[in-house]
Protein backbone atom coordinates (compact mmCIF):
# COMPACT_ATOMS: atom_id res chain seq x y z
CA UNK A 1 0.00 0.00 0.00
CA UNK A 2 1.11 3.57 -0.62
CA UNK A 3 1.65 5.83 2.42
CA UNK A 4 2.66 9.45 2.88
CA UNK A 5 3.16 11.96 5.67
CA UNK A 6 1.68 15.42 5.53
CA UNK A 7 0.59 18.45 7.52
CA UNK A 8 -2.92 19.74 6.93
CA UNK A 9 -2.69 23.48 7.56
CA UNK A 10 -5.38 25.40 9.49
CA UNK A 11 -8.69 26.22 7.77
CA UNK A 12 -7.68 29.79 6.82
CA UNK A 13 -4.73 28.53 4.75
CA UNK A 14 -6.79 25.63 3.34
CA UNK A 15 -9.48 28.07 2.18
CA UNK A 16 -6.93 30.21 0.33
CA UNK A 17 -5.35 27.13 -1.29
CA UNK A 18 -8.73 25.65 -2.25
CA UNK A 19 -9.81 28.88 -3.92
CA UNK A 20 -7.15 28.06 -6.57
CA UNK A 21 -7.13 24.27 -6.36
CA UNK A 22 -10.82 24.04 -7.34
CA UNK A 23 -9.89 25.39 -10.76
CA UNK A 24 -6.28 24.40 -11.29
CA UNK A 25 -5.57 21.16 -9.42
CA UNK A 26 -6.96 17.86 -10.76
CA UNK A 27 -6.14 16.28 -7.36
CA UNK A 28 -8.52 18.70 -5.59
CA UNK A 29 -11.03 15.94 -4.74
CA UNK A 30 -8.39 13.39 -3.72
CA UNK A 31 -6.74 15.16 -0.77
CA UNK A 32 -7.21 18.46 1.11
CA UNK A 33 -4.50 21.15 0.84
CA UNK A 34 -1.41 19.84 2.57
CA UNK A 35 2.34 20.16 3.08
CA UNK A 36 4.03 16.89 2.15
CA UNK A 37 6.61 16.04 4.83
CA UNK A 38 7.62 12.73 3.23
CA UNK A 39 6.97 11.74 -0.37
CA UNK A 40 4.66 8.74 -0.83
CA UNK A 41 6.28 5.35 -0.21
CA UNK A 42 5.21 1.73 -0.49
CA UNK A 43 4.94 -0.32 2.71
CA UNK A 44 3.28 -3.46 4.03
CA UNK A 45 0.99 -3.37 7.08
CA UNK A 46 3.72 -4.98 9.20
CA UNK A 47 6.22 -2.27 8.17
CA UNK A 48 3.76 0.50 9.08
CA UNK A 49 3.29 -1.00 12.54
CA UNK A 50 7.08 -0.64 12.96
CA UNK A 51 7.04 2.94 11.60
CA UNK A 52 4.34 4.29 13.95
CA UNK A 53 6.57 4.31 17.09
CA UNK A 54 9.21 6.30 15.15
CA UNK A 55 6.54 8.81 14.11
CA UNK A 56 5.37 9.15 17.72
CA UNK A 57 8.95 9.81 18.80
CA UNK A 58 9.54 12.41 16.07
CA UNK A 59 6.28 14.18 16.97
CA UNK A 60 7.16 14.16 20.68
CA UNK A 61 10.57 15.75 19.94
CA UNK A 62 9.08 18.48 17.73
CA UNK A 63 7.58 21.77 18.90
CA UNK A 64 4.51 23.10 17.04
CA UNK A 65 5.57 24.50 13.67
CA UNK A 66 4.85 28.01 12.46
CA UNK A 67 3.75 28.02 8.84
CA UNK A 68 4.46 31.27 7.01
CA UNK A 69 3.43 31.88 3.39
CA UNK A 70 4.31 35.11 1.60
CA UNK A 71 4.29 34.19 -2.10
CA UNK A 72 3.67 31.62 -4.79
CA UNK A 73 6.40 29.77 -6.62
CA UNK A 74 6.63 26.95 -9.15
CA UNK A 75 8.55 23.82 -10.04
CA UNK A 76 8.97 24.93 -13.67
CA UNK A 77 10.63 23.87 -15.89
CA UNK A 78 10.55 20.39 -14.27
CA UNK A 79 6.75 20.47 -14.01
CA UNK A 80 3.99 23.06 -14.48
CA UNK A 81 3.02 23.02 -10.81
CA UNK A 82 2.34 26.21 -8.84
CA UNK A 83 2.44 26.28 -5.06
CA UNK A 84 2.13 28.46 -1.99
CA UNK A 85 5.71 28.65 -0.73
CA UNK A 86 6.03 27.71 2.93
CA UNK A 87 9.04 29.45 4.45
CA UNK A 88 11.50 26.66 5.37
CA UNK A 89 11.70 26.96 9.16
CA UNK A 90 14.25 24.96 11.12
CA UNK A 91 11.43 22.86 12.66
CA UNK A 92 9.85 21.76 9.39
CA UNK A 93 13.23 20.98 7.80
CA UNK A 94 14.28 18.92 10.84
CA UNK A 95 11.03 16.91 10.80
CA UNK A 96 11.61 16.10 7.13
CA UNK A 97 15.21 15.00 7.82
CA UNK A 98 14.09 12.73 10.67
CA UNK A 99 11.32 11.20 8.53
CA UNK A 100 13.74 10.57 5.67
CA UNK A 101 16.15 8.85 8.07
CA UNK A 102 13.54 6.62 9.77
CA UNK A 103 11.06 5.68 7.03
CA UNK A 104 11.19 3.44 3.96
CA UNK A 105 11.75 4.94 0.51
CA UNK A 106 14.07 7.83 -0.25
CA UNK A 107 12.64 11.01 -1.74
CA UNK A 108 13.62 11.74 -5.34
CA UNK A 109 13.69 15.52 -4.85
CA UNK A 110 15.10 17.81 -2.19
CA UNK A 111 12.49 18.93 0.33
CA UNK A 112 10.71 22.17 -0.54
CA UNK A 113 7.90 22.91 1.94
CA UNK A 114 4.85 23.95 -0.09
CA UNK A 115 1.12 23.62 -0.69
CA UNK A 116 0.32 22.78 -4.32
CA UNK A 117 -2.43 24.97 -5.75
CA UNK A 118 -2.13 24.15 -9.47
CA UNK A 119 -0.68 21.23 -11.41
CA UNK A 120 -0.81 19.46 -14.76
CA UNK A 121 -1.38 22.79 -16.54
CA UNK A 122 -0.64 23.32 -20.23
CA UNK A 123 2.33 25.61 -20.91
CA UNK A 124 0.06 28.53 -21.88
CA UNK A 125 -2.26 28.05 -18.91
CA UNK A 126 0.74 27.78 -16.57
CA UNK A 127 2.18 31.01 -17.95
CA UNK A 128 -1.10 32.91 -17.48
CA UNK A 129 -1.95 31.57 -14.02
CA UNK A 130 1.58 31.84 -12.62
CA UNK A 131 1.99 35.33 -14.05
CA UNK A 132 -1.16 36.62 -12.38
CA UNK A 133 -0.59 34.84 -9.03
CA UNK A 134 2.99 36.10 -8.75
CA UNK A 135 1.76 39.69 -8.80
CA UNK A 136 -0.33 39.17 -5.66
CA UNK A 137 1.19 38.75 -2.25
CA UNK A 138 0.16 36.41 0.51
CA UNK A 139 0.43 37.05 4.22
CA UNK A 140 -0.50 33.81 5.88
CA UNK A 141 0.94 32.79 9.22
CA UNK A 142 -0.46 29.97 11.36
CA UNK A 143 0.88 27.39 13.77
CA UNK A 144 0.37 23.65 13.23
CA UNK A 145 0.60 21.17 16.06
CA UNK A 146 0.25 17.81 14.28
CA UNK A 147 1.09 15.76 11.23
CA UNK A 148 -0.68 12.80 9.68
CA UNK A 149 0.31 9.41 8.35
CA UNK A 150 -1.90 8.88 5.28
CA UNK A 151 -2.63 5.96 3.02
CA UNK A 152 -3.96 5.93 -0.52
CA UNK A 153 -7.24 4.26 -1.41
CA UNK A 154 -7.89 2.41 -4.68
CA UNK A 155 -9.64 5.46 -6.18
CA UNK A 156 -6.49 7.55 -5.66
CA UNK A 157 -7.78 9.54 -2.70
CA UNK A 158 -5.86 9.78 0.59
CA UNK A 159 -7.15 9.00 4.08
CA UNK A 160 -5.63 9.56 7.52
CA UNK A 161 -4.17 6.41 9.09
CA UNK A 162 -3.01 8.12 12.28
CA UNK A 163 -2.45 11.64 13.62
CA UNK A 164 0.63 12.60 15.62
CA UNK A 165 0.47 15.64 17.91
CA UNK A 166 3.67 17.67 18.17
CA UNK A 167 5.38 18.10 21.53
CA UNK A 168 3.17 15.63 23.38
CA UNK A 169 4.69 12.84 25.30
Amino acid sequence: MKYGIAIFPPKKIQDVANSYRKRYDPHYALIPPHITLKEPFEAEDSEIKEVVPHLKEIAKETKPIEIEINKVSSFAPVTNAIYLKVEPSEEIMTVNEKLEAKLPGKSEHSFVPHITIAQKLSDDEFSDVYGSLRMGGFELKETVDRFQLLYQLENGSWTVYETFVLGEG
